[in-house]
């Protein structure tokens, strides 16, 4: 007894420790970590720290909220994702597609509904990961997500045109937005306008940067191309930088800026406590309910969406390496549950910043660390001056980030390899722009689902004759795809009218079930069916090699009649048994047929008496030649009357 006890103690906690090497992975390279990694992490967590700074601030300004919310965003994701991400480069924070989705539920609201948002985010995630629902993210094709990124772009753009004009309105949606930039034009600022376009001209150009390739392979030339590198990752920084450095010194010396500026960022640290179950906006007091009735289904989309963007970057980092999606998913999920906590909004994984992470030389998570205390020091030290960025230059810096989400590359070889792909891709993308992403996204995923489930109701069938080993001709049914209900009706009617017409009514019908991978319940009572049908008129049907668990269903569905073979001989075998039965049939018809033809003659010729004894003329002829026969006998009587009469008369006298 000690002893098992002893061994099961043992397992357990090999499994614990197992367990906990699986689902913290910080555990797994904090024990193999040295200086050089050190030093390699440091470089790329302060420039991503640089990244994140001005892309914060822009993006909490596109989710409706003040700045300082995104700067909110951007600390506790790098936490915690040190110690359970498991890709080195995700870097976690605000996104511009987060950002717009938060910002269809702040419109005409308060940030609470943005942090609890964020709460409730991470607990469905959370709920996903245990119950590993991750595999729902798999339903969200490419098509379906490039329609619907492609869609956000364009909507996040458009949305800052309004920033870059110097306009100064809300609005509801991408149509509305286009419709007061319309009706606003006549309000265009003209040096917001031209600070905006500056900002976009400067950083498309040192985006490039970094595509330069000098020859010089000295070290004097790698310090050019690394500073060139260097210049074009901070880019966003050094633009927001020089803009606030422009409009401080125009506030001193010329008393007031040409440009529209963010305001007051809120200085310090946020104000840590538990998310906002309740809420009062204008003076009135909504519940968590209320609160959770106002979000709707973004509770739901937000982690989804989330949840999608952050796998995929991990997939797109991984080298080839396989990617956990239920660690990525318990990872997120406590980012957005813990952001809450410090009144962030929705995060998820950063593709940009995780790009300049891994072209940084990261080696490790850790490098959140540095990004996270970066942004600490800027909340802690430098929000007065976030009063001067201009927003024309916020603008730009969001512009420049989303515009290369538009995913028009792809059209052309969609449209070579797989063209109704197309449908579901420009139904998303129309639909995110006229009725909002989350109906967009749903209705492109219904979409998707059509064509995907279309297979499984209108299975392809191939069907040819052709000719067993010992020269019996069958008719072969090959199903393109497995038997389910919605295609079981297509299917028997399908094999039955081959059975008819190319086979005959007589030919046996294999069905080759090498691409039947599954079945159904309803497919085996339709397979029943149509077995009978064939029982019916005694023609053979037999299903080829079908996979054991085809035949368990079958089974399990009390078919009887159910015909199956594992070989070819066993086929040739079945075939050959029936030829023979059908050819002692057939001598057996063709007997009765003889016999047959016999009796239908012999009935013929007495139809044929019958209609000569009923027919009224034929018995009126028939006693006319009966009289002309019979006359001359009368007559000859007749005569020898009168002799006799006459020879009895003489004998008397």
């Amino acid at each position: 007894m000690a002893t098992n006890a002893a061994t099961f103690s043992l397992k357990r906690h090999n499994w614990a420790k197992r367990l906990v090497k699986k689902r913290v992975p910080i555990t797994r390279w904090l024990p193999n970590y040295d200086t050089e990694k050190l030093v390699a992490d440091m470089i790329a967590g302060i420039t991503v720290g640089l990244t994140v700074m001005p892309q914060a601030l822009a993006y909490a300004t596109l989710a409706g909220l003040e700045p300082q919310y995104g700067l909110y965003s951007s600390f506790v994701g790098c936490f915690i994702y040190m110690i359970f991400g498991s890709c080195k480069d995700i870097t976690i924070g605000p996104t511009a597609l987060m950002a717009l989705m938060t910002y269809q539920q702040v419109t005409d609201r308060n940030p609470d509904f943005a942090v609890l948002l964020c709460f409730l985010t991470g607990i469905v995630q959370l709920l996903m990961g245990i119950l590993h629902l991750g595999v729902l993210i798999d339903f969200i094709s490419i098509p379906v997500t490039v329609g619907f990124t492609s869609a956000t772009s364009v909507i996040i753009a458009a949305s800052q045109l309004k920033g870059l004009l110097g306009l100064n309105f809300t609005s509801k949606n991408f149509l509305d937005n286009m419709k007061k930039v319309y009706l606003h034009i006549h309000e265009t600022r003209l040096a917001d306008t031209l600070l905006g376009c500056s900002c976009i001209v400067i950083l498309l150009l040192l985006r490039k940067l970094k595509e330069l390739k000098l020859k010089d392979d000295s070290k004097r030339g790698r310090i050019i191309g690394k500073s060139l590198w260097l210049l074009s990752t901070s880019r966003n920084a050094l633009i927001v930088i020089l803009c606030s450095l422009f409009t401080f010194f125009a506030e001193k010396w010329w008393g007031g800026s040409p440009f529209l500026l963010t305001g007051t960022v809120r200085s310090g640290m946020p104000d840590f406590g538990l998310p906002p179950f309740n809420t009062t906006l204008n003076n009135q007091t909504y519940s968590f309910i209320d609160m959770c009735s106002e979000l709707g289904s973004s509770i739901v989309l937000v982690p989804v969406i989330g949840v999608l963007g952050n796998v995929a970057i991990a997939k797109a980092f991984a080298s080839g390496d396989s990617v956990d999606a239920t660690q990525e998913l318990l990872t997120l999920s406590l980012c957005n549950i813990f952001g809450a906590f410090a009144r962030s909004m929705p995060i998820t994984g950063s593709f940009s910043r995780s790009a300049v992470n891994h072209a940084s030389g990261v080696r490790t998570p850790l490098g959140g660390l540095f990004t996270g205390v970066l942004v600490l020091l800027a909340l802690s030290l430098l929000t007065p001056y976030f009063y001067f960025i201009p927003k024309a230059a916020l603008a730009a810096v969001i512009i420049c980030a989303v515009i290369f989400m538009i995913e028009y590359e792809v059209v052309k070889p969609m449209w070579r390899s797989s063209r109704k792909d197309l449908v579901p891709t420009f139904v998303t993308f129309l639909l995110c722009l006229i009725v909002g992403v989350e109906i967009g996204i749903l209705l492109g995923v219904a979409v998707n689902i059509v064509f995907l489930l279309y297979p499984s109701a209108r299975p392809t069938l191939h069907v040819e004759k052709d000719t067993s080993h010992s020269g019996v001709e069958y008719l072969l049914v090959t199903p393109g795809n497995s038997l389910y209900f919605p295609g079981v009706d297509y299917i028997r009617a399908s094999v039955s009218k081959a059975a008819t017409k190319q086979g005959g009514c007589h030919l046996p019908v294999i069905v080759d079930c090498r691409y039947v991978l599954g079945a159904d319940f309803t497919a085996a009572k339709g397979i029943a069916a149509l077995a009978e049908d064939f029982a019916k008129r005694k023609q053979l049907l037999v299903f080829y090699n079908p996979r054991s668990t085809v035949v368990d269903v079958f089974k399990g569905a009390s078919i009887n009649s159910f015909t199956y073979v594992t070989g070819s001989s066993e086929l040739d075998r079945l075939l050959n048994d029936y030829a023979n039965a059908s050819n002692g049939v057939y001598k057996k018809n063709q007997e009765s047929l003889e016999s047959s033809e016999k009796v239908r003659a012999s009935l013929q010729d007495i139809a044929e008496e019958l209609s000569e004894i009923v027919s009224p003329r034929k018995i009126v002829d028939r006693h006319d030649r009966e009289e002309q026969s019979v006359q001359p006998l009368l007559e000859q009587r007749d005569h020898n009357k009168i002799v006799i009469n006459r020879t009895s008369t003489e004998k008397l006298n």
